[in-house]
């Protein structure tokens, strides 16, 4: 039985169409999105890309259409500092009857307030003494507990090498019981989550990639077998 929480984000045929031309359809991923929809495979989805190439911007397209708080959190979150995000643009999303409702969104970028808003409600006092990658993994620990829906929008900004590993275990102990997990990020660490569906995000859109081949692994492999090959034409 298909059980997963998220099976699809569908255009809606009865919603007003955005012009072309207008933000945020001059993102291509997102584009792709409204024109052909979103199917979500069980388990793990990565989305990698260059910066600018859309990859928050589909995560918040995602987290609006589920009703998420855009700073980060659960549809319950109450928390905003200043609305820059597309919205939902209107998209139907198509559940697993049956399927884990839970949801949680967690974005680098405004963890520091959404740390602030969580201790203002009498929780979570001890995120801001912690570390940068410590606070995110003990947020992200206490809120994925169960099979649900998590989105992780560059979670790598936080997390040294050997956190990175600790998270892959965490993710992959998620799927294992039935979560399902959708990440952006730029790291060849987490874009190698066994068993991911990887999409590499770009001017064409999104597509379908392996590890192997993206341009984030190979990028990565040659700086560190030889990082001259790389500094000796930036110095």
């Amino acid at each position: 039985m298909d059980r997963r929480p998220v099976r699809r984000l569908k255009p809606d045929p009865d919603a007003p169409r955005l012009p072309d031309g207008v933000w945020p359809l001059t993102v291509p991923a997102v584009a792709q999105v409204l024109r052909e929809g979103l199917e979500l495979p069980a388990g793990a989805t990565v989305l990698v890309g260059e910066n600018g190439s859309g990859k928050s911007t589909v995560l918040e397209v995602i987290a609006a259409a589920l009703g998420l708080n855009a700073e980060g959190g659960s549809v319950n979150t109450r928390h905003e500092t200043r609305r820059s995000e597309p919205g939902s643009l209107d998209l139907v999303v198509e559940r697993s009857p049956g399927a884990d409702r839970w949801a949680y969104f967690l974005r680098d970028e405004t963890l520091h307030g959404l740390y602030g808003y969580l201790e203002s409600l009498g929780g979570e006092p001890s995120l801001h003494e912690l570390s940068h990658g410590e606070g995110f993994l003990a947020l992200f620990g206490s809120r994925a507990t169960r099979r649900g829906f998590y989105l992780l929008d560059e979670p790598d900004a936080a997390l040294s090498f050997t956190a990175s590993l600790s998270l892959v275990v965490r993710l992959t102990e998620l799927v294992a019981v039935g979560a399902q997990v959708v990440v952006a990020t730029h790291s060849p660490v987490l874009a190698a989550l066994p068993g991911a569906h990887l999409l590499e995000v770009g001017p064409w859109g999104l597509r379908e990639a392996r590890w192997a081949d993206l341009e984030l692994t190979a990028s990565w492999r040659q700086f560190l077998g030889d990082p001259s090959s790389f500094l000796r034409h930036l110095t």
